[in-house]
């Protein structure tokens, strides 16, 4: 059935772009547009499927997956030096109002919610007009204070990928919370 759906939109496709169609099934074209500005959400289970997206993001999700994430003390474990580290984080949620969005240069965001539902903002970098205070080097952050454009809310077991063109806002909910952040820097 995809074959016929593949053939009968290869067939009616006009020549010029006839001779691009492969570009757009090509496993790189892929990969490098996934972590381009595509915000991934998926549960934990199914991880396996973004190792080949970027180098680390295997190392990080076996990190995850060996940590006693309900026992893990907060902190931060450098997994492999500045390139790729972890954060246990217990911190208290907040109404959509008061989160804003933010984006970082150097690091992708795995992001993890380990004891109650987490709510997200998103909005594309390319669409944000409203930064702040501008970009803060020493910490990898920008803050904006646009709305956002979307709302996603994950459960514990389930996970986040933020790229750097990914303005997110999280820690949107009521209550406190223990959660994963996964920084895995941008090569």
């Amino acid at each position: 059935m995809h074959f016929s759906l593949f053939y009968f939109t290869y067939a009616f496709l006009p020549p010029k772009m006839e001779r691009n169609i492969y570009k757009y099934l090509s496993l790189s074209y892929w990969i490098y547009n996934l972590t381009k500005g595509t915000m991934i959400v998926d549960n934990l289970a199914n991880a396996a499927n973004y190792y080949s997206l970027h180098p680390f993001f295997e190392r990080a999700f076996e990190f995850i997956g060996q940590l006693d994430i309900y026992n893990a003390e907060a902190g931060v474990t450098e997994i492999d030096g500045n390139l790729l580290k972890a954060s246990v984080v217990e911190t208290k949620l907040k109404p959509a109002g008061e989160a804003k969005l933010e984006t970082h240069k150097r690091f992708i965001d795995i992001q993890i919610p380990v004891t109650k539902a987490e709510t997200f903002g998103w909005k594309a970098l390319s669409s944000l007009s409203q930064p702040k205070e501008g970009y803060d080097t020493n910490n990898d952050i920008e803050f904006f204070d646009d709305e956002p454009s979307t709302f996603v809310t994950l459960m514990p077991g389930e996970f986040i990928i933020f790229s750097p063109e990914d303005g997110h806002a999280p820690l949107v909910g009521e209550g406190a919370i223990k959660k994963i952040i996964i920084k895995v820097a941008v090569i």
